[in-house]
């Protein structure tokens, strides 16, 4: 079942965005603060534009999401104004635990800064993760489909992603549903304008 996530999804967001948080496959044992991927890539969402944060459950248990926001600069704004500041204050620079862990309080501390270039043509991001077995049925598409159809009764003519270059099969993915593909500097993005 497709729906909207509610607050009490956020411990199964979060759980997600760790299982599928090395370029789409388990963080789990790769990180000593497992709670951090979902606090960066997941929960800020639920947080902030819950109206754009769909969840995928099968016998009451949420196996994916798709999260978005509608206009990225005021999201990132909202970020730095309602979010990042009790997390950075939880775990100041440099950080502990893994490498991994390192970078992620890193990236917490750096926020995100999408470049306005990008953002006029596409001004509405997204960010969906799937366990293993919900993917290739159709689950992800549905997922995508339903946020998009959110995105463009709001008003958004375009939505960009990112994805870690290793994750080859969620790039194969994006092409499929026709995001188009641009490769840059140790990242790959996709765009798709809307409707």
């Amino acid at each position: 079942m497709i729906r909207s996530a509610t607050p009490l999804d956020r411990d199964a967001l979060a759980g997600i965005c760790l299982r599928t948080g090395h370029a789409g496959e388990d963080a789990t044992s790769l990180v000593v603060h497992g709670h951090l991927y979902g606090d960066v890539y997941a929960v800020p969402y639920l947080a902030l534009a819950p109206e754009l944060a769909i969840v995928a459950e099968v016998d009451e248990r949420v196996l994916g999401y798709v999260l978005g926001a509608l206009d990225t600069p005021s999201f990132e704004a909202r970020c730095e104004a309602e979010w990042w500041p009790t997390l950075r204050a939880r775990h100041p620079l440099p950080g502990d635990g893994s490498d991994i862990d390192r970078a992620l309080v890193r990236r917490l501390h750096e926020g995100f800064h999408t470049p306005r270039r990008l953002t006029e043509r596409y001004p509405s991001h997204l960010h969906i993760d799937l366990l293993p077995e919900l993917q290739g049925h159709g689950v992800g598409r549905r997922l995508i489909d339903a946020l998009l159809e959110r995105l463009v009764a709001a008003g958004s003519h375009g939505v960009h992603l990112g994805v870690d270059p290793r994750n080859e099969r969620a790039s194969g993915f994006y092409e499929h549903l026709g995001f188009r593909r641009h490769d840059g500097d140790g990242a790959v993005l996709f765009t798709r304008s809307l409707p």
